[in-house]
């Protein structure tokens, strides 16, 4: 295990203060696995210069003696460095077209790419991940968006006011004790009558969604199973509860339906996607307060909210309880179309104008209010990063331990680690070579 393993600093803006290694495990490390770091100072990271040192890691804002360097999100193309093995979330493997440069750049250099994202189990679950912080940050700034855009768009006051930005909380018990808060204010004093009954639909069960749930949860909570819904609209309004908050928790099988008629197979549908199924999420949308979208989407599946249906839907004026989109996966343009943009952790939300389909930062005027922030872990970024690295940290003597010099085929890595390299010494690696496409355009432009 000659190599140097080096710990990047975060730079892509001013609230990235995460880190992929904590300290405590950078000692064991070195303790245990005889492994030597060198860590770039940072004077934003969430855990201090002196605290790597204290472990046994050089502090140091070169890392040109690291053969293998961990980070977070895309490394800047002009700190790339040749022949270097980088591990990050490279937002590649979709063919973003905003990182092709990035990808490209690496290739021209000759380096190794390993991905986060793409270091899953035989079922395709992410190993390595902050999905979970995800949902927990987002969850809290949703409810606090909700808040706002009932007092600006209804001139509602609600216990949701009394909440700040995830980020402000400065921890996550501090910020769980504000959401129990609430929750107390609303078993007590219960909701304004024309919230009620509010609604909190989520879409996915996974880490992010799991996250969230886990905040909504500490309101007083009654669960619907999405089949109930429509039927709990129009025969239960007397039941309607004001010291609840209701949430529905959508799986594929309620988003989408086969086209020809069959009953849903999940397997088939990931085989197939829009081939053989459409969307009909639309049949929910109508009746949910926030939707909170935590959903892995790529262009072979339908979309959950497209701008075609945001229209008509604001035409019908059958989106009128629908208050804010808490779009945790933040894809632009993605599985809820109307994200144009992606926000910042202190001003979280945009409104989407579905006529004109622009964006405007902020909390007022007519249309769809969307939180978009794409890096909501950052705004819990210690406890966040004590659980990335403590999933990274058995992976980390692996991909220390093989000699980067060999061919892709000789190159000594599990599967697990392997399937997760898209480039090795400047080429895309043979399940990553339908990348090579969107590089071509990426030339041709």
């Amino acid at each position: 295990m000659g190599n140097i393993l080096g710990i990047r600093l975060e730079d892509k803006n001013k609230w990235e203060s995460r880190t992929p290694v904590v300290p405590t495990h950078v000692m064991d490390l070195i303790s245990t696995e005889k492994l030597s770091f060198v860590v770039q100072t940072s004077k934003i990271r969430a855990f201090k210069d002196s605290e790597y040192e204290e472990a046994g890691a050089t502090v140091s804002a070169d890392l040109s003696k690291a053969k293998v360097i961990f980070a977070i999100k895309e490394i800047p193309v002009d700190v790339l460095e040749s022949e270097k093995v980088y591990i990050f979330f490279s937002h590649t493997v979709k063919g973003q077209k905003y990182n092709m440069p990035l990808l490209k750049r690496m290739l021209e250099l000759n380096t190794t790419l390993i991905d986060y994202e793409k270091i899953v189990d035989e079922k395709g679950f992410r190993l390595i991940y902050f999905g979970n912080y995800a949902g927990l940050a987002g969850m809290n700034q949703a409810l606090w968006a909700y808040g706002q855009r009932v007092k600006d768009q209804l001139a509602i006051d609600t216990p949701f006011l009394d909440l700040k930005h995830t980020y402000e909380y400065n921890g996550l018990e501090k910020m769980k004790q504000a959401i129990s808060d609430v929750g107390e204010k609303i078993k007590t004093n219960g909701l304004d009558p024309e919230l009620v009954p509010m609604v909190v639909g989520f879409a996915g069960y996974g880490n992010v969604s799991r996250g969230a749930q886990s905040i909504l949860d500490l309101l007083p909570v009654i669960e619907l199973d999405p089949l109930e819904l429509r039927d709990f609209f129009v025969n239960k309004t007397d039941e309607f509860s004001s010291n609840h908050v209701y949430k529905v928790v959508f799986k594929e099988e309620h988003m989408v339906k086969p086209k020809t008629g069959e009953s849903f197979e999940l397997q088939d549908y990931y085989k197939y996607g829009s081939t053989k199924y459409e969307g009909v999420f639309e049949e929910y949308i109508q009746f949910l307060s926030i939707l909170m979208n935590g959903i892995y989407w790529s262009e072979k599946y339908p979309r959950l909210l497209t701008k075609e249906h945001a229209k008509d839907m604001y035409q019908s004026k059958i989106m009128v309880r629908l208050q804010v989109i808490g779009d945790i996966s933040c894809d632009i343009e993605g599985g809820i179309e109307p994200t144009l943009m992606a926000t910042e952790p202190d001003h979280p939300v945009f409104i989407y104008n579905p006529f004109s389909q622009q964006a405007n930062l902020g909390l007022s005027g007519d249309g769809l209010a969307i939180m978009a922030v794409d890096n909501l872990p950052c705004e819990l970024p210690k406890e966040s990063s004590r659980n990335f690295s403590t999933t990274l940290k058995p992976y980390i003597p692996i991909i220390a331990k093989p000699d980067y010099t060999k061919p892709f085929d000789e190159l000594d890595l599990p599967p697990v680690i392997k399937n997760a390299v898209i480039a090795h010494q400047g080429k895309l690696t043979p399940t990553y070579r339908y990348l090579q496409e969107f590089l071509n355009q990426l030339n041709s432009n």
